[in-house]
Formats: structure tokens, C-alpha cells, sequence
């Protein structure tokens, strides 16, 4: 059934009223803009405020990071100098030592041609002694070895001696002397071991 004129007004009207009301939605009175605008700014004042702390805290942050690692290098090469140093120290109080040694070889040698047998060997024992004197305020000490029950921790058999009167596993011989620093095997003493006798 067509619409009458004035019902097609009516909905045209309609149409209007509806475009009129939403456009007047989108867009904001002037009075509202302008306010939203000063908040912007006033957001954006707070945020550039808010990066130029940050800023600041980062590059305070940097030059502490930075600080921070020349202190520990610093201390990491005292640390390195000390050391040296006390190393050097210790081997020239060592080498002190072994300069009175050397001191009473040298003499032997100077006079060994007018010592007789026996006082050519009690020379070389005293310095033999001195040596061991030496050695022993270092801390480094003699491994037993004849007679001792063998260990594998500070003797290393080279032999097995058979029809032996020792018991089995008992040092007969030492073929070279071993030394202990503290705890520690310097050098295990080479030895001959029983095996007990097999008759």
C-alpha cells in the first residue's frame, strides 16, 4: 500500500532527528575539547617529567655500574701485586737459606784436596745435614721407607723381593729418597718390597 505524503515526511523527519542526535554525539561541545586538551597536556607534562627522571636514574645508575667496575679492577690488581709480592718474599727467604748451603760446598770444594777421606765425608754429611735443615723449615720431609709397611700413597715399588726374612709387604730397600710437602707427596720414595718367602 504506498505511503501517504505526510507519513513520507514523517519518516523523513525521522531520519533527521536520528543523523542530528548522532552527530551531536561525535562531536563534543567546545567546552569539553578544550578541557580534554588541557588534560592531554597536563598528561604529557607528567610523562616528559616522568622520561627525564628516568634519564637521570639511568645515568645514575651508569656512573655507579661504571665506578663500581674500576673499584674491582683495582682491587683485583692489588690483589695480583700482593700476591707477587709475597711470592718474592717467599723465595728470596728461601734462596737466603739455601745461600749458607752453598756457602759451606763452595769451601769444601776449596779446600778438599788437603781433607783426608774422613773429613771430606764429614763435610759433605754436615752439608748433607744443612740441606736437610732447610728443607725440613719449608715444610718438606723425608718419606720412611726400611722397615715401614709399604703405601701406595708415598711409595712406588720398582721390585718384589722374593725369600725374603722380612714380611710380605715390608720395605727391604730404598732406591730413592721421596719427600712429603705438609700433606702432600712431592715425590713418592722408590723402594724394594718383600714378597714374604715362598720356601
Amino acid at each position: 500500500m504506498p505511503m501517504s505524503d505526510a507519513q513520507e515526511r514523517q519518516n523523513t523527519q525521522d531520519a533527521e532527528n536520528i543523523e542530528n542526535a548522532q552527530n551531536t554525539q561525535a562531536t563534543p561541545p567546545p567546552a569539553t575539547e578544550g578541557g580534554r586538551l588541557a588534560e592531554l597536556e597536563a598528561r604529557n607534562t607528567e610523562l616528559e617529567t616522568k622520561l627525564t627522571q628516568l634519564k637521570q636514574e639511568a645515568s645514575d645508575n651508569w656512573n655507579r655500574f661504571v665506578r663500581e667496575r674500576a673499584d674491582v679492577e683495582n682491587i683485583r690488581k692489588r690483589q695480583e701485586r700482593m700476591l707477587t709480592e709475597r711470592v718474592q718474599y717467599q723465595r728470596k727467604a728461601l734462596l737466603q737459606k739455601f745461600l749458607g748451603v752453598l756457602d759451606n760446598v763452595d769451601r769444601a770444594l776449596m779446600y778438599y784436596e788437603t781433607m783426608d777421606k774422613q773429613q771430606l765425608q764429614q763435610t759433605l754429611r754436615m752439608v748433607q745435614w744443612q740441606m736437610n735443615e732447610v728443607m725440613r723449615s719449608e715444610g718438606l720431609n723425608q718419606v720412611p721407607t726400611v722397615g715401614e709397611a709399604f703405601n701406595p700413597y708415598i711409595h712406588e715399588a720398582i721390585e718384589g723381593v722374593e725369600n725374603s726374612d722380612q714380611p710380605e709387604g715390608t720395605i727391604v730397600e730404598e732406591v730413592q729418597k721421596g719427600y712429603t710437602l705438609g700433606d702432600e707427596t712431592l715425590r713418592p720414595a722408590r723402594v724394594k718390597v718383600s714378597m714374604g718367602n715362598k720356601q
